[in-house]
């Protein structure tokens, strides 16, 4: 087009220099014509090259990011499980929204639009070699800066974008953690702690983010700098060598060497164009780099690697000699000592001991889920070191001290056991695919499970059949026979809608199914009652026979039959018998056996009535902890196959769309505009400045018409010599404008984003935690789901808000300003130009909205896919335990299948629009040619008007369409602040977990959230509170009939301990729920202190209530941080008051052992100690808040016989003036309650001290003689 331009330029010279005639006129014309043709042939040949080129990097780049994504959830699969011990869930989820976002964004069409730039410079250098190689070569000095600057700034982009991700993945990692356990957080209003903790991190990207906004500034300035001064100098370059061709001729024509100068200055105007992109490839580089440092690690074990001896068969005979472990993470802390021992084939090996022993270590150990830090552990004589991991792991199952189910069906966590198992290898078709779902989906529909498994073959048929057989030996058949869809419910996310006892159950029923040669029990049955427990043990035993059983246990009825009791302390093996040699001892062994005998005068009671206990005893009616969620979201995932589920969105609950999706304009502006108030000045001065940019470029349209006109060979040499240089300097004094107006553009811009960024994640975080405990149980809900309103969301308007929206504002302006001028100079051209602004602006209209569309359309596929990889990075120990590693993957990739399918047709049709856009300013340059050289021949416009419309048209039409290459994050910034400012307004409603906040103006400050941001409590006072419970009946919403509990009464008097016991699922930790008010009754009164909290729209009366969870919840942080989190709001815990609840708890001298003492690091989840250790910590984050109403819900079950004893003369302690209720199926833990309620079918059927339990009620009584010790 260059060539064909300087031609033109020739033609119009000669045919308005005034010696021309008529004739030569026409002629001219007809030139000027073919010439025209050429350029509507260009024009036609390019939309057909730029719609290919993008759909093809479109394609490619959404590929690339599904292999990057595919390859690093299989690196994270394969990773040992100490990759895992600093690696948190919510990092995880950064990436995979973040950061391969990022690398889709940098490798899409922006790439080819890049290359398109950089070719059209490279060919734009050849030609003007060929036309002219001194004026090409005076101008190729301009290269080297542009690549400097290039490098350059892209190594501090990625820099500070590197650093940016790393601050905001621990951000990310507090809100998935505290979404994970929201009710926790709620009870103990610990939002506010939380919150500065969050802030904190976010405050850190904050400040690397302004850094990168400066960066890409000056980056972005100077490129501008060096386009707009090449043009300075080949406008001064060139005028001089027309000059000299005018005034002494030469082979050199006019046109030639504007040919010259209109392609190097047009290059320099195209290569502008990429500033906006070159930020994005920064970003992308950076965000690659983060992911292949983690792709490229080479696990030590890998559970996926075919290297090692592979064992046909094994005895399961396991030997421990003189093994020491340290765990990496904490190289100065020894774990155990020279250790040496061995498990005989076909026996029961129980190790017992203090909590934090290392007894689960042994069993990490033994799974390879660790290697020994030196000794050696052998199985069958052969060096576990020396085995293929995963045929090792074929052998042996693990019921895990907390176990951990996947969020799906009952059928589908059972069958799961069956994955690896060499005896059921011809399974692992069936087990891979996605038929046991279809099957679970049927029976939510009202099936029957066994003749929808009949239906997808006889190995479906058969894998239903081990896993009833699994759960009848679980003592699992009978809760999952009454709940609605049976072994068709969803337990959600880690087991979340179902008790701990239920969930202890199916994962012990998923381990039994396997039948291996060595069963690994670590706690297996702690959170059962001890009816449930005396049967699965009798059914373990029964199976058992022949096989190798490890069993870690506190409660020592469970083991006392063992052939080999392994006594262990502080890593070290102090005793070693049968029971009745240790007995014999009088050891530590006899010690703990005494401290759990609840009466040692009765071991006169005839041990045949052990097995007299009425099965009604055990009678769990359905789950108590199956809310709302489950059901809704049963009855919608039942109506749907796998391929549907795939295009369901997130978000099931119609109401939920209206809030998320149905979000005008005038409410999106309307919630912004508050956090941009403190920031108009800026956003004035970047409005400004980028307007500024866009009345650059039709100043440049000026300048050019005019140096068109004035270096006419028209015209004397003197005269194109004085007026080149002029016009060079006014595009020099352009470049230094530009430079400047640039800079003050993207780095206010960026500035203002980052606070933006900031400030929306803070609110969104702020209204996650205000919801109440049914809003996040509800439909479509998971804790994945939510925290990509912080991690996605946040993502996808950072990368709209900052450089993107100055450019898009620039180009506005420039098209508005060319429009006008265009019109003044020579309205006659530039009205019939016009014509071309409707496809220009319906082109971006119809590409905005299809992108939308498909994003909407799989919006539940995407965020299915994050919330498979969460689930499994936070299940990880059971993930590799079982060898799902492939399964896993097969569930995943399925999750992305139905996006896959519709990504090519999808990038298609959406592109031609962008197509047609960036190809419309090649039909205006040939259509505006023509008509414009019609009316300088017809003698009614200069070349000069001409000139200035032509620059001022076509350049407003390239950067119109090369602005619609952002349409991606345009239209996912704009479904994205649509998502967050729904949330926003939802916590404007009167929410019973929102306290007073913050405002929005105060958010950039640095403040004492807890003083701030939650109201300030009253100093606890010294008495407890009095507990009533006046008729209350409870069913969960989605089920409104079936009660959970029915017309329950009971009080409970100030000063009092009190005690719930009764089977797994009678309801007792709903009593709990209610007392924190995580939901209302259905009808009655909570009364605490005659004060109906039920009634209540505030929740400071939770500030006298501390709660002890069944599962011990810690979050990343220091042990300190997690106890302060149990403080009273508005009270700054001192160290002082930290290390009393610890010592309270009996936790005090384990935690100064550690090398970092109250500043050790408790890893994601608390991963770093041990059971019995996060649970003394659970205790003490409760003590710590000096509580009038202490609710523990099986607060000792993981705990040993001496530690349990310690912490009981704690808990009595501090327990003084103050209100308790237990729940504990441990007798011991409430033998000493002034009254135990006993709780059956969601009633109090029965109430006394124990002894008089004892006495009158059958179940209590032979609970206790389970537990008794002979």
């Amino acid at each position: 087009m260059g060539i064909i331009f300087g031609q033109l330029v020739d033609d119009l010279n000669e045919a308005t220099c005034g010696a021309n005639s008529n004739s030569d006129r026409s002629g001219s014309e007809s030139a000027i014509n073919d010439k025209v043709l050429l350029l509507v042939y260009i024009a036609i040949a390019s939309f057909a090259l730029i719609y290919t080129h993008i759909v093809c990097w479109n394609i490619a780049s959404q590929r690339l990011a599904q292999r990057i994504r595919d390859c690093y959830f299989k690196s994270l699969l394969r990773q040992d499980i100490a990759f895992f011990d600093h690696l948190q869930a919510g990092e995880v989820s950064s990436r995979l929204n973040g950061d391969i976002q990022a690398i889709e964004t940098g490798a899409s069409e922006k790439v080819g639009v890049f290359l398109t730039c950089l070719s059209f410079c490279i060919t734009a250098y050849i030609v003007a070699f060929l036309k002219d190689a001194r004026l090409a070569g005076m101008l190729l000095s301009l290269v080297p800066a542009f690549l400097l600057m290039t490098l350059v700034g892209g190594h501090f982009v990625q820099k500070y974008s590197a650093k940016m991700s790393e601050h905001f993945a621990s951000a990310s990692a507090i809100a998935s953690e505290g979404l994970a356990h929201v009710g926790l957080v709620h009870a103990l209003s610990a939002n506010s702690r939380l919150e500065a903790r969050f802030r904190d991190y976010l405050s850190d990207s904050r400040k690397e983010g302004i850094k990168k906004a400066v960066a890409a500034a000056i980056q972005a300035g100077l490129l501008y700098f060096i386009a707009y001064s090449a043009n300075a100098l080949a406008y001064w370059q060139g005028s001089k060598k027309i000059a000299n061709t005018v005034e002494f001729g030469g082979k050199t024509t006019v046109g030639e060497t504007y040919t010259v100068i209109f392609i190097l200055v047009d290059g320099a105007i195209v290569l502008s164009q990429v500033a906006p992109l070159l930020p994005l490839f920064g970003a992308a580089f950076g965000a690659f780099e983060r992911l292949r440092k983690d792709i490229d690690n080479q696990p030590t074990i890998d559970g996926t690697s075919q290297s090692g001896t592979k064992l046909d068969n094994i005895s399961g005979d396991v030997e421990f000699r003189d093994v020491c472990f340290t765990y990496p993470s904490r190289p100065g802390h020894p774990v155990l000592q020279n250790i040496s021992f061995r498990c005989p084939a076909g026996k029961l090996t129980a190790i017992v001991g203090l909590s934090g022993s290392g007894k689960s270590t042994i069993a990490g150990l033994t799974t390879r889920l660790y290697d020994p830090t030196d000794g050696t552990i052998l199985l069958d004589g052969h060096a576990l070191q020396d085995l293929n991991v995963k045929n090792l792991r074929s052998f042996i199952s693990l019921v895990p001290q907390e176990p951990s189910l996947l969020d799906r069906s009952i059928l589908e966590n059972i069958a799961l056991g069956l994955v690896n198992s060499p005896a059921h290898s011809h399974l692992d078709k069936m087990l891979l695919s996605e038929n046991l779902s279809q099957i679970a989906n049927s029976v939510r529909t009202g099936e029957d499970l066994a003749k929808c498994a009949e239906k997808q073959g006889t190995h479906a048929a058969e894998i239903v059949n081990l896993v009833q057989r699994a759960a009848d030996l679980a003592d699992a058949t009978g809760f999952i026979d009454r709940l609605e869809y049976g072994f068709g419910t969803l337990v959600g996310s880690s087991g979340s809608l179902i008790s701990g006892g239920q969930k202890q159950r199916i994962a012990l029923a998923r381990s039994l199914i396997r039948e291996p040669r060595i069963l690994i029990l670590d706690e297996a049955t702690a959170a059962l009652d001890s009816a449930s427990e005396q049967r699965i043990q009798a059914a373990i035993e029964r199976i058992s026979k022949g096989r190798t059983v490890i069993s870690i246990a506190h409660r020592l009825s469970t083991i006392k039959n063992a052939d080999n009791i392994i006594v262990m302390k502080t890593g070290q093996i102090i005793e070693q018998g049968t029971h009745s040699e240790l007995l014999s001892l009088n050891g530590s062994y006899a010690g703990m056996v005494r401290l759990q005998s609840v009466n040692p005068n009765s071991d006169s009671e005839d041990r045949d009535s052990r097995q007299s206990l009425n099965d009604e005893a055990t009678d769990a009616i359905e789950s108590e902890k199956l809310i709302s969620k489950q059901l809704t979201r049963q009855a919608t995932s039942g109506t749907k196959s796998t391929e549907k589920l795939d295009q369901a969105t997130a978000l099931d609950d119609p109401s939920d769309a209206d809030v998320f999706s149905g979000v005008s304009n005038r409410s999106i502006l309307k919630t912004m505009y508050p956090m941009i108030r403190s920031y108009l000045l800026l956003l004035l001065l970047a409005f400004l400045a980028a307007a500024i940019v866009g009345t650059t470029y039709t100043a440049a349209g000026l300048i050019f018409g005019n140096t068109i006109s004035v270096m006419s060979p028209c015209n004397t040499p003197s005269f194109i010599r004085s007026r080149g240089l002029l016009f060079s300097g006014l595009f020099f004094m352009l470049a230094c404008v530009e430079f400047l107006a640039n800079f003050m553009s993207w780095s206010s811009f960026g500035q203002i984003s980052e606070r933006l960024i900031y400030k929306v994640r803070i609110l969104s975080f702020r209204s996650l935690f205000h919801q109440p405990l049914q809003w996040h149980e509800s439909s479509g809900r998971n804790p994945s789901m939510l925290l990509s309103f912080i991690t996605k969301d946040g993502n996808a308007l950072a990368g709209f808000s900052g450089s993107i929206i100055g450019t898009l504002f620039s180009v506005i302006i420039n098209f508005m300003l060319a429009i006008i001028v265009s019109h003044v100079i020579a309205w006659k051209i530039a009205i019939v130009c016009l014509v071309t602004i409707p496809i220009l602006l319906g082109s971006g209209f119809m590409q905005l909205r299809a992108i939308g569309r498909f994003h909407e359309k799989h919006a539940g596929a995407f965020s299915s896919s994050i919330c498979i990889t969460v689930e499994a990075v936070n299940s990880i120990r059971t993930v590799a335990a079982l060898s799902l590693e492939d399964e896993i993957l097969q569930t995943y990739r399925r999750s992305l299948r139905a996006p896959r399918k519709e990504m090519a047709a999808a990038s298609a049709y959406s592109n031609i629009w962008l197509a047609i856009a960036n190809s419309t300013g090649n039909m205006i340059y040939a259509f505006a040619y023509w008509w414009g050289a019609k009316q300088i021949l017809e003698g009614k416009y200069t070349q000069t008007q001409f000139f200035i419309i032509l620059v001022a048209m076509l350049v407003s039409a390239q950067l119109w369409g090369q602005m619609f290459t952002l349409a991606p994050e345009i239209s996912r910034a704009r479904a994205a602040i649509a998502r967050i400012v729904g949330l926003l307004n939802l916590d404007s409603k009167a929410s019973p977990n929102s306290s007073a906040s913050s405002s929005i103006d105060d958010l950039d400050e640095k403040k004492d959230l807890e003083a701030s941001a939650e109201s300030t409590s009253s100093a606890p006072l010294n008495r407890g509170v009095m507990v009533k419970f006046r008729n209350i009946s409870f069913a969960y919403p989605a089920r409104p009939n079936i009660p959970v509990l029915a017309n329950m009464n009971f009080t409970i008097k100030p000063g009092r301990f009190c005690a719930l016991a009764g089977p797994s699922g009678a309801g007792k930790s709903t009593v709990f729920a209610l007392l924190e008010r995580f939901y209302a009754p259905s009808q009655g009164q909570v009364l605490i202190d005659g004060y109906d909290i039920s009634k209540s729209d505030g929740v400071d009366f939770r500030n006298d209530i501390a709660y002890v969870p069944q599962e011990n919840v810690l979050f990343q942080g220091s042990i300190k941080f997690n106890i302060s989190l149990g403080a009273r709001p508005g009270h700054e815990v001192t160290d002082a008051e930290i290390e009393e609840a610890c010592r309270l708890a009996n936790v005090h001298d384990t935690i100064v052992s550690l090398p970092q003492g109250y500043d050790t690091e408790c890893g994601p989840n608390g991963s770093q100690l041990s059971g019995g250790q996060r649970q003394r910590l659970s205790i003490a984050r409760a003590l710590v808040r000096k509580p009038r109403l202490l609710l523990l819900d099986e607060s000792t079950s993981a705990l040993d016989a001496e530690s349990e004893e310690a912490l009981q003369k704690g808990l009595e302690i501090a327990a003084k003036g103050i209100t308790v209720v237990a729940i504990a199926h441990r007798i011991r833990t409430i033998a000493r309650a002034d009254v135990i309620f006993l709780v059956e079918r969601g009633e109090v059927v029965d109430q006394g001290k124990h002894e008089e339990l004892v006495q009158r009620s059958e179940a209590y009584r032979v609970n206790a003689l389970h537990q008794m010790l002979g």
